[in-house]
Parts: C-alpha cells; sequence; structure tokens
C-alpha cells in the first residue's frame, strides 16, 4: 500500500511541467481549545438525564485533555503560472485545479479549492497567531469601508530589525531554510516535523525543470566529469603512476551523474529545484528557540541542516504564505522520487464540528478524539465487527448514550442476548419482553398508513405476512404460487373494516387472518392455517395478541432472549417489522430512527437475510441508521445478496478479529498489513475506525469508575451484586 501511494504521489508531482510553479505547505498552528470544547459540550436540559449527561461530559473533556487537539494540522497546494493578464491566466489556472482534484481523487485524497475568504483567513493566522478576535471579512466590508483586503490580514506591525527573526503583533518568528546534505531521505522526516507540537509553518517551493533541458544539463555535466577523468589519466601517465588511479571524487561524481542520467532517462524521473523553508513562531523569545533547537534536531536526526536566514527574515515570511511566491533562492535540485520522500499522507484526524458528532475513542496514531458523524455518510448504515469480549455490545451502548444525549433520535434495538436493558431503563426507555410467558405483546399485523409514499401500505403488510408465514409452514422450497394468492386475498380481506375505520380496536390479530384462511375453500389456505395454528391457540400464541406495550417511547428495546428456537426467527421478523414502521412515521415529521441489531448474524438466515439487505439498502432514504453487531464475519459473506451489507456500510467499527476472519476482512476491505495489526490480539476497545474512505486506528479507555461504565459493560466482573442477579 505504501508503494502504491509513494508511486501516486511520484505521478502527481510529474504532472507539473516547468511552466508551474507549485507550492506545498504544512501548518501546525495552535487553536484555541474553546473550539473543540463547544464541539463535545453536552448541555443541562433539566430533566431525568442531567446527572448522566454531566458525567458523560466529562469523560469527553478527560478524553480532550489526554490528546493535543489544540493543534490545528492542514495542507495547502498553491500552484502559479506566469501570463501577461488574469484573463489570459484564469481558463488554464482552472484547467490545473481541475487536474490536480482528479489526480487527488485518484490517490483517494479529499481536497477542495479555497475561496477568496479562505485565502484571507489563512494569511489572518498566520499574522495574527496570539490574537483572541477571530476573523472577521466579507467583500461587503470592502466595499463599505474603502479598506483594501490587506488591512483586515495584517497585524498590528512588522518589526525586522534582529536580522534572525522577526516580530508581528505580539508574535515572535524565525525562518530557516532545510540544507539537504543526506545520501538518502525517509518519509518519516516530513511526519516527524508535523508531529511537533508547536507551532510550525513548513513549506516546499517546487519548480520542474524542462526534461529536455535537465537531460542535457546533467549530459554536459557527464562529458565535464569523464573530460576531467581523462585529463586526469594523461597527469598520471606523464607522472609515471597508474592511469587508473584519479581522485575519489571524481569517481563517485561520475558515478551519480551516469545514475541521474539513467534515471531521467530510462525511469520516468524529471528534475524539480526545491526549497524548503520552516517558519517557527511563539509568545517569547526562550519558547521560540526552544521550538527552532527541537526543528532542528529532527533535522539532524536524518542528516540535514537548518539554517537560519540571517537578514532574510522579511523573505523568509513572505515566502512562508501559501501565495506560491518563492522570494529565497536557495535551492537543491532533487528528482522525482527524492522529492516525493516528502509524502504528507501520514496521520488522519477525525474531528467533526458538526452537532450530532459522536465520540468514538482516541486516534491511537495522536492521542486525539475522533468525534465524527455518521449522517454525513452516503450510507451511514454500519457494522461493528469483533469477537467475544473485544468490546462490541459496549461500543453499540455507548453511541446509543452518546445519541440519546445530544440528538433527538429514535433508538430501537434487538436484544437477543437481554444485553441492553440497565442502560435502556436508566434512559427511561421501553424494554419489550417478548417470550411464550411474558404478558408484552408486540402484535405482527399492526399496520401503519404512512406505511411509504410509493407504495401501499397494504402492499407491504402483505409481502412482511408472506415472510411470516414462509417461516411459519418451513417448507424447504418455501411458499407455492397458490399459498401466497391464497394470503394475498386473506391479508386484504382481513384489513377492510380498520382500512374503512382505522381505530386501534378495528386493528385485525393473527387469529382473524386464520380464521378467515379456514373459511377458503382451497386446500392450501387450510394447510397454512394448521401451521398457523400453534401460534393462534396453542402454546406458542405470544404473537396473537394485540399490542399492550409503548412502541412510540424514544428508546425502545426488543428483547428477544426468552424466545425458543421456534419462535426467534419469527421474532426478529416482527422486529423488523415494527422497525419500519417507526422509521415511515419518523420519515414524515423529519426525524432521524437508529436500530441496532446484536446478535446481527442471526437476522442472515433463510427469509430473514432478504429483509435485512433491504434495509441497509433503502434505509438511508427513509432517514434511518441501522448497526449490526456480529463476531460471524462469515455469515457476512454467506451469499452475494448478504455481502451487499458489507459492500453499503460506509461505517465499520472493526474490533480484535479471529485469525480466519481476519484474512477475509483484509481482503473484503483493502486493509493493509501493518492496519490488520490493530485487530490482531488486540484489547477491548482497540481496532479499527472505517468512516467513509478513512481508516483510522483508535483506542477507547472509558473510564470504569463511573456510573454509566457500569451500565453498559457487559463483563461479571465489573458488575455489582446486584447487577450480576439481575443479569
Amino acid at each position: 500500500d505504501q508503494t502504491a501511494i509513494f508511486g501516486g504521489w511520484s505521478s502527481f508531482l510529474n504532472y507539473f511541467d516547468s511552466t508551474i510553479h507549485f507550492q506545498l505547505s504544512f501548518i501546525n498552528r495552535r487553536s484555541s481549545m474553546e473550539e473543540y470544547e463547544s464541539v463535545i459540550r453536552i448541555m443541562p436540559q433539566n430533566d431525568a438525564f442531567d446527572d448522566v449527561r454531566m458525567e458523560y461530559a466529562q469523560m469527553l473533556k478527560n478524553q480532550l485533555a489526554k490528546g493535543n487537539n489544540g493543534l490545528v494540522r492542514t495542507k495547502y497546494i498553491t500552484f502559479g503560472i506566469g501570463a501577461e493578464n488574469i484573463r489570459e491566466a484564469k481558463p488554464r489556472l482552472e484547467r490545473i485545479e481541475a487536474d490536480i482534484l482528479n489526480n487527488f481523487k485518484v490517490l483517494g485524497v479529499q481536497a477542495y479549492p479555497l475561496s477568496g475568504e479562505e485565502r484571507l483567513q489563512i494569511l489572518y493566522e498566520t499574522f495574527n497567531q496570539e490574537e483572541n478576535e477571530p476573523f472577521r471579512f466579507s467583500y461587503n466590508q470592502v466595499l463599505r469601508s474603502g479598506m483594501g483586503t490587506k488591512d483586515f490580514v495584517a497585524p498590528p506591525s512588522f518589526v525586522f530589525k534582529g536580522g534572525k527573526d522577526f516580530q508581528m503583533g505580539s508574535t515572535l518568528g524565525a525562518v530557516s531554510y532545510l540544507q539537504i546534505i543526506a545520501p538518502e531521505l525517509t518519509d518519516r522526516m516530513l511526519a516527524e516535523f508535523l508531529d511537533m507540537d508547536r507551532n510550525l509553518v513548513v513549506n516546499l517551493h517546487i519548480q520542474s525543470l524542462d526534461q529536455l533541458k535537465a537531460i542535457k544539463t546533467v549530459k554536459s555535466k557527464v562529458t565535464d566529469i569523464d573530460r576531467m577523468k581523462l585529463e586526469e589519466q594523461k597527469k598520471a601517465v606523464r607522472s609515471g603512476y597508474d592511469m587508473d588511479i584519479i581522485p575519489s571524487d571524481l569517481n563517485t561524481y561520475g558515478g551519480e551523474a551516469k545514475r541521474l542520467l539513467e534515471d531521467l532517462q530510462q525511469r520516468n524521473e524529471r528534475l524539480f529545484l526545491v526549497t524548503a523553508l520552516f517558519m517557527n513562531t511563539a509568545k517569547a523569545k526562550q519558547e521560540l528557540d526552544n521550538g527552532i533547537f527541537q526543528t532542528a534536531g529532527i533535522a539532524q536526526k536524518y542528516n540535514c541542516s537548518l539554517r537560519r536566514l540571517d537578514y532574510m527574515q522579511e523573505q523568509g515570511l513572505m515566502s512562508s504564505l501559501p501565495l506560491g511566491l518563492n522570494q529565497i533562492e536557495i535551492q537543491r535540485t532533487l528528482t522525482t522520487s527524492s522529492v516525493a520522500i516528502f509524502v504528507p499522507f501520514t496521520t488522519m484526524e477525525l474531528f467533526q464540528s458538526s452537532g450530532d458528532a459522536l465520540y468514538y475513542g482516541l486516534n491511537a496514531l495522536s492521542n486525539n478524539l475522533i468525534m465524527v458523524d455518521r449522517k454525513k455518510l452516503k450510507n451511514p448504515s454500519g457494522l461493528i465487527l469483533g469477537t467475544p469480549g473485544s468490546g462490541k455490545s459496549f461500543s453499540a451502548k455507548r453511541e446509543i448514550l452518546n445519541a440519546f444525549l445530544v440528538s433527538d433520535d429514535d433508538i430501537l434495538i434487538a436484544d437477543p442476548e437481554a444485553e441492553y436493558f440497565p442502560l435502556v431503563q436508566r434512559l427511561n426507555g421501553q424494554v419489550i419482553r417478548i417470550s411464550p410467558t411474558s404478558r408484552q405483546y408486540v402484535n405482527p399485523m399492526d399496520l401503519n398508513l404512512d406505511y411509504s409514499d410509493d407504495e401501499s401500505p397494504l402492499s407491504l403488510k402483505v409481502d412482511f405476512l408472506l415472510s411470516f408465514c414462509d417461516i411459519v409452514v418451513g417448507s424447504k422450497d418455501g411458499l407455492q404460487p397458490v399459498e401466497k394468492t391464497v394470503i394475498d386475498r386473506c391479508v386484504r380481506l382481513v384489513y377492510r373494516q380498520y382500512l374503512e375505520d382505522p381505530r386501534p380496536e378495528n386493528m385485525p390479530i393473527l387469529e382473524d387472518l386464520y380464521n378467515l384462511l379456514l373459511k377458503q375453500e382451497e386446500k392450501e389456505a387450510h394447510f397454512i392455517a394448521t401451521a398457523l395454528e400453534i401460534y393462534v391457540t396453542g402454546s406458542l400464541n405470544v404473537f396473537n395478541h394485540r399490542t399492550n406495550v409503548d412502541i412510540h417511547n424514544r428508546i425502545v428495546c426488543y428483547d428477544i432472549k426468552e424466545l425458543g428456537k421456534q419462535l426467534k426467527q419469527l421474532g426478529m421478523l416482527v422486529i423488523q417489522d415494527q422497525v419500519w414502521n417507526r422509521v415511515t412515521v419518523n420519515r414524515a415529521a423529519g426525524k432521524t430512527t437508529r436500530y441496532y441489531v446484536d446478535e446481527f448474524h442471526l437476522l442472515l438466515k433463510g427469509e430473514l437475510a432478504a429483509w435485512s439487505v433491504e434495509i441497509w439498502k433503502r434505509f438511508r432514504k427513509w432517514g434511518g441508521i441501522s448497526t449490526g453487531v456480529t463476531q460471524n464475519i462469515k455469515d457476512l459473506l454467506a451469499s452475494r445478496e448478504i455481502e451487499n451489507i458489507l459492500e453499503n456500510s460506509d461505517f465499520i467499527l472493526m474490533l480484535n478479529q479471529a485469525a480466519g476472519d481476519r484474512q477475509i476482512l483484509a481482503k473484503q476491505l483493502n486493509i493493509s498489513p501493518h492496519q490488520l495489526s490493530y485487530v490482531t490480539h488486540s484489547g477491548e476497545g482497540e481496532g479499527l475506525l472505517f468512516y467513509g474512505s478513512v481508516i483510522l486506528p483508535f483506542v477507547d479507555r472509558f473510564p470504569r469508575d463511573t456510573e454509566l461504565y457500569r451500565i453498559m459493560t457487559t463483563k461479571l466482573s465489573d458488575l455489582s451484586p446486584s447487577q450480576e442477579v439481575q443479569a
């Protein structure tokens, strides 16, 4: 993967010809922690959950303090061309911009062009680093005030009297250039500079040389060295020495020049002139000196040297702005692969400032908070995968709790192992225990008249009841055409009274359908009725009652642990139907519905599989976010249809994986061996987060001394005796 990224980045650099000057800017800027705290802040709402909110908010604050989220890292590419006027330059600049964005897309890198206001904001933040006043600007102000754009970005003052440093407002700064003397460079050098926990601006000004001129120049150098060798050999002969004894420098330079010529002619390499500038800034002189010393130390580690720009600080400052302007003519000639070693794609951060962004742990590479909003994904449906004990259910509960506290989303849970009731009860949710002995009932015949905009609610209900009867009949070949026709007819008849007068008491139950089937003449109708009998008047009649629980509560948990083997599949199907009902009601109100399915592999067998695939494909359009929690990866790849669930999940939380599953997932999700190490023998709450095209290792160490941990954990060693009895 690294080789592919490096090759792609080299091709990207080769795109720039000698008429385009471009600049890569990497800006580490100390930001106010208030920006981050405003994102994680959870405000009290004067309800029964304020103590939970405060505990969760304190946990987020503690996690924020562990990282260096006060440092904002941004990357810019600035390019420019020579032209007579803007009108002439604009079409070509736009074409170059489109090509650059396409090249980034091929690399899998997200990039977008900056607006004029955004470019001015970068200048303002560079010149006014210690100012607490945020940047305020609009082009209307320019027209009204008569001021120029420079007036909005300039600091109170510039002082360049020292020669070795400068001052802008209350900020001290110094610009140095990187003297590259190492015979070999490594991709870690730039990454180490950017990992510094200080204000730092790194700029690479890069100018491609014309390929023909470059080859011609190198050839002339080879010729010069050969001529010098010849003269040395003549001297040796005249002096009576062996003609092979010539200065070692000539041999070294000759070999290097020939290798360079070979690279240019045969290996798709180009020559570039590179100026590498480093601008350190700080509040105080001592802090500035420490920053420069640390930067110089990293350079020294890689056999390079950081030299101060004596009496050229003003030109250095101007060249450190992302304007494509290089006033420092200290250049080093490098080939494409030498320039590409400054590869900027090292650490990815995921911290979104959306109001619905939820916490998913700390970035294992930078220790920064991971806060993302699944609603921003193309398909927000997702999976939580991991071996038993890796923290799957805990991760699902943490997301449920977070979503409950910061949003107004409805939350539905299918719970086959009775793990979620402590959390749901604490949030005053409705736990519905469905079992043959329970007195809580959910009517599978419930019909929502707002079931769909584009389809008849009755047609969709027929589809559900066909699946229901298919499971009941249990035939190897499924329902036969005549059986389907009979069921369709009876379903339409059984709802006639309710559709004419949609009152709750007119809602049919399973027994009404059973009685109608018995009245039909076809023997197939009697066969289906006989199969249904045990679920109507027999010992498994749990689904032959009107709904008597609050299915409209904001958080509803369907506990089906005590359903036997015969009823579990039916129970899961009824829950799926209830979820669709809730989603359609919420869709009309513009509300999001989150649906969590633990032991998700139970839904990937038989008739249930088609319903699960349908949810993953269509939920997004209906304002739904579904999450499957499972350890059985092989079930997700059982058929091409079920495999769609994996492909339609833009969000995957992957915890520790078994050896066999690791190889399957690596192939399916294109995970590199290094990334795979994060889900190999990893601890609880450690793994990989897949968010769209971003793959990020994470660690979630949730504090154990909290009420929240106790209501979310399923580890018996962490439970109090009373909780163990409940469990």
